[in-house]
């Protein structure tokens, strides 16, 4: 399955590049090894610095205008300017259909703005692009959280936490009646 998803990026890389964009980096084996060492981290503090370096890769975009327009939506995220940050992330989907961060961010402030629904389409195309994105796993969960769909997104808090089990959201994964986790 994963070959498949592989495949189907190349695919769908090479047509974006054919319109401007480059294709981004692969960050697969460096992943590879991040979730190993977050899987045997000791404890959360050690573990964040694994999960940290794993958003260090996905933030990093594909090319010089990708960078600049995902490095603009972010600042206005901090600043709460939504209407700014969507217009450069609907930019930047645009031009980089391929690049999973893009749809996750867009998904993060449609989520931040209270509009859950438009989250899940961003949070499911970033997940097809990169079904290990532990963000976007841990986000759809969440938004679907939000909607009132706590028992959807108990699989989806279960997939995040197989992969990395220090995450924050592991907390809402509920246990079954008479399980003493």
């Amino acid at each position: 399955m994963r070959r498949l998803i592989s495949i189907l990026a190349v695919m769908a890389a090479t047509q974006a590049t054919a319109d401007g964009c480059s294709v981004a980096p692969d960050h697969e084996a460096a992943l590879d090894g991040l979730y190993a060492e977050v899987q045997r981290a000791p404890n959360e503090m050690i573990a964040r610095t694994f999960s940290n370096r794993m958003w260090d890769l996905w933030l990093e975009a594909p090319d010089e205008p990708s960078q600049m327009m995902l490095d603009e939506a972010l600042r206005a995220i901090r600043v709460g300017d939504y209407l700014r940050a969507t217009d450069r992330l609907n930019k930047l989907v645009s031009y980089c259909p391929f690049y999973a961060e893009g749809y996750n961010q867009r998904a993060f402030v449609n989520y931040l703005r209270g509009d859950f629904p438009a989250a899940l389409p961003d949070l499911d195309q970033a997940i097809a692009l990169n079904p290990r994105h532990t963000g976007a796993l841990t986000g759809k969960a969440l938004t679907l959280i939000a909607m009132g769909l706590e028992d959807e997104a108990q699989p989806i808090l279960k997939d995040a936490v197989a992969l990395n089990p220090w995450l924050g959201e592991r907390a809402l994964i509920k246990q079954p009646e008479g399980d003493d986790l």
